[in-house]
């Protein structure tokens, strides 16, 4: 599929790895479509998206909300034509034990309000935002591509079972999404992030930071522009769907 003249929708484009992925898209001549409940970070990922000469809107939406994501999906219809491409970005972490003892005593519990917060936008919000896209792509008969940005983690990884269940989901979803929607032409995979540097990773203090960088085989985080150029890859390439780009540097977990 080519970018060019094509609508993408890039949930989570507010910051980090959403924003990197819009500009892009946008330097590619995409028609954007830009979600997030980040209304002053979405608006700065436009403008500086537009500064390319994309044509793009921004979207107030709440993945994980069902009435807010059918609304915004028939908006963007309306403003921007059939959706191409979607890709599903957007995500929080609320890392936490699922048991933590100290000294033998139990002091906390990964409480039900941050496990059910992950899995309503990190994986019931791709299951809503896919779903829509797919109904688009599927009724204006023109195929299309989903990608879902699930993670290293997905295998599991201590203080995240949140996290890491949403994220083995996620991969589940694009596995099966590719089988069930390849008869209209439509694509789905996934990619598999280790450490980047967004925001987060970047305000760590040097030496937490230092020790993760020195966990990657590659001895450095991933750079947002990175996983972007893995987004292209995955759009442009018509025959990868159905599998998990991995794309964290050699680390494992």
């Amino acid at each position: 599929m080519q970018i060019k003249n094509n609508t993408f929708v890039i949930t989570g484009a507010a910051q980090g790895l959403g924003e990197a992925i819009s500009l892009m898209l946008a330097h590619h001549g995409a028609r954007l479509a830009l979600l997030d409940v980040n209304v002053e970070g979405l608006d700065e990922t436009l403008a500086s998206c537009k500064r390319t000469g994309a044509e793009g809107y921004a979207f107030t939406c709440d993945v994980a909300d069902e009435t807010s994501v059918r609304r915004c999906f028939a908006s963007i219809e309306e403003h921007l034509g059939p959706i191409a491409g979607l890709v599903n970005n957007a995500g929080i972490l609320r890392d936490g034990m699922l048991v933590k003892v100290k000294d033998d005593e139990i002091v906390d519990r990964m409480s039900l309000e941050q496990w059910q917060q992950v899995i309503d936008i990190n994986l019931t919000g791709v299951f809503l935002c896919g779903r829509e896209a797919a109904t688009s792509m599927i009724r204006n008969g023109k195929g299309g591509v989903i990608i879902n940005i699930s993670s290293i983690s997905r295998t599991g990884y201590i203080g995240q079972s949140n996290y890491a269940a949403a994220k083995a989901g996620v991969a589940a979803l694009s596995a099966t999404w590719a089988l069930e929607l390849a008869r209209y032409d439509i694509r789905s995979a996934a990619i598999a992030p280790g450490v980047f540097e967004t925001e987060m990773v970047a305000s760590l203090r040097p030496e937490a930071h230092e020790r993760i960088a020195n966990a990657v085989p590659l001895r450095r985080t991933g750079a947002v522009d990175e996983l972007a150029h893995a987004v292209e890859f995955i759009i442009e390439n018509d025959y990868f769907s159905g599998r998990i780009l991995e794309l964290d540097g050699g680390l494992r977990f």
